[in-house]
C-alpha cells in the first residue's frame, strides 16, 4: 500500500498547519501548501467524526489543483468538541475539562483526486493525567496552547499532560497517517 500511496504523486496541502507539514515531510511525500480560504464553523446536527470530514473537503474544496488534501482535527469530550481556543481562559477551561479523563481526537481526511474525493476518518483516544491550577497554569505559560484543538500539543511539552494514547499517535497530532496512505493509495489506482 505505502509504494502504491507514493505513486500519485505531489499534493497540494490544503493548511496552514506545520504539523501537517512535518508529517508529510517525514514520510517523504512531495507536496506544497496552499492556505486554504475557508471558515471552520459549527454544522448543526453534526457529530464530532462528520464535522471533521466535513471540515476536511471544505478545506480541500477551497484550494485549487488536482490533488488536494485536506484535513481537520478535533477533541471531543462528552459530546462537546473542543476546537481552537479563542484566548488562555478558555483554553484553561479545555484543559481542566480534559485533567484526568479520556478523550476521542478525531481527524477528517479529503484527497480530492482527479475529480474524486477520497475521504476517511480517524479517532484516537487520549488520556490525560489529572491537572492541578499549578500544572495548568505551567502549560499555558508555555503558549503552545495556541491553534491547537483541545488546547494541547502531543508532540510538544503537553506530552506532559498526557497519561496515554490508544490508536494513531500522528493522528493526535493532526495527520492521520494511515487514512492518508489509504486515501493516496486509492486514488493512486484511479
Amino acid at each position: 500500500m505505502i509504494a502504491r500511496a507514493l505513486e500519485l504523486g505531489p499534493l497540494v496541502l490544503a493548511s496552514s498547519s506545520p504539523r501537517r507539514r512535518d508529517i508529510l515531510t517525514l514520510l517523504g511525500i512531495e507536496f506544497t501548501v496552499v492556505e486554504p480560504d475557508y471558515a471552520e464553523e459549527d454544522v448543526a446536527g453534526l457529530g464530532p467524526a462528520e464535522l471533521a470530514e466535513a471540515h476536511a473537503r471544505g478545506k480541500a474544496a477551497a484550494v485549487a489543483g488536482d490533488r488536494v488534501l485536506g484535513v481537520d482535527t478535533l477533541v471531543a469530550l462528552d459530546g462537546r468538541v473542543y476546537g481552537k481556543p479563542a484566548e488562555a481562559g478558555e483554553a484553561r477551561e479545555y484543559l481542566r475539562a480534559l485533567s484526568g479523563r479520556t478523550h476521542i481526537v478525531h481527524s477528517g481526511l479529503c484527497l480530492r483526486a482527479g475529480g474524486v474525493e477520497h475521504l476517511r476518518r480517524a479517532a484516537s483516544e487520549v488520556t490525560f493525567a489529572p491537572l492541578t491550577d499549578a500544572d495548568i497554569d505551567w502549560y499555558l505559560g508555555t503558549g503552545e496552547w495556541r491553534d491547537r484543538a483541545g488546547a494541547y500539543a502531543v508532540q510538544g511539552r503537553g506530552a506532559a499532560l498526557v497519561r496515554a494514547v490508544h490508536g494513531d499517535f500522528q493522528n493526535v497530532v493532526g495527520l492521520p497517517v494511515p487514512e492518508l496512505l489509504d486515501a493516496m493509495a486509492a486514488a493512486a489506482r484511479g
